[in-house]
């Protein structure tokens, strides 16, 4: 039996949260095309009959991190970096140019002194690639493996190869505290995190460019009602009236629409009838409070 720690690192939208949640089976890490989406390292137990990994799954670093969010959102992925871990998956996509940004992830992943394997990601997209400016990759990194994370292509032979990489399971390797008792695979986010970062990918799927970087979602309680139905309130913070505006839409319908969105999926995650209470506001001062 192999037991290890796993660290999925690369610069935004290189598809590391697609990865883990088609490995995994289940959504732990919500997705968009929109950079930034993941914005805290989210830690995902996976097992099989040959081991059991932990997926710590890092946001993407940024080349220039203009505002106090993304600056620490850099600030936590660095500081995932010095954790204890056995393996690190460098993700790229080679359909993005090489640029200072990459640059940036390749160095923080030199300086990291464990074992490494390169996932060239986005394999089902041919039509434009710069895969040559990654070439030299290969002769740093021994491992080398294409994939397709959102068609789960090629993905069983990366794992084999993880798999032999990992040391053998000791006693003290994945600690008991570390592993939800539940079997979710979610070790560090709780029900109203989760809950809020659900309705968060409504909003970067379903708004503009701008908006979702704007806002944030908070989740202020969680009542079940009884053992088929769970109200839940919750917020979505703007940082001016402008965008609430524009996140209630006419009439109220763009809200309605995300919230219907994401009162399906939670119900569905939970098997319980949701009454899903949700509200925008303004709070300027959001990044701050939420993100200190």
């Amino acid at each position: 039996m192999k037991s290890g720690k796993i660290l999925l690192i690369g610069r935004p939208n290189v598809g590391k949260s697609t990865f883990l949640n088609n490995l995994i089976g289940q959504k732990v890490a919500i997705t968009s095309p929109k950079p930034q989406t993941t914005r805290f390292p989210i830690r995902a137990f996976y097992q099989d009959e040959r081991g059991e990994i932990i997926f710590t799954d890092t946001p993407g670093i940024f080349d220039r991190a203009k505002d106090m969010l993304s600056r620490k959102i850099n600030q936590k992925t660095l500081q995932t970096l010095n954790e204890d871990i056995d393996l690190v998956l460098y993700v790229i996509d080679h359909t993005r140019r090489r640029d200072f940004e990459e640059s940036k992830v390749l160095g923080l992943v030199r300086q990291i002194k464990k074992p490494k394997i390169l996932v060239i990601n986005k394999i089902d997209l041919q039509e434009k690639s710069y895969l040559p400016q990654y070439k030299f990759l290969e002769e740093e990194i021994p491992f080398v493996f294409q994939i397709s994370a959102i068609n789960k292509k090629h993905v069983k032979p990366l794992m084999d190869k993880i798999f032999e990489m990992l040391p053998e399971k000791t006693a003290s390797k994945i600690n008991e505290g570390e592993v939800n008792p539940s079997g979710y695979p979610l070790l560090n986010m709780d029900s109203k995190t989760f809950i809020a970062e659900i309705i968060r990918e409504k909003v970067f799927l379903m708004m503009g460019e701008e908006i979702p970087y704007e806002t944030t979602v908070i989740v202020d309680e969680i009542i079940e009602r009884n053992d088929k139905l769970t109200y839940i309130k919750a917020r979505i913070l703007a940082s001016n009236d402008r965008y609430k505006k524009m996140l209630i839409g006419a009439g109220g319908r763009k809200i309605k629409e995300m919230g219907s969105y994401a009162r399906k999926e939670i119900a569905l995650a939970t098997s319980k009838t949701i009454f899903l209470d949700l509200k925008v506001e303004t709070d300027p001062h959001w990044q701050e409070t939420y993100y200190s």
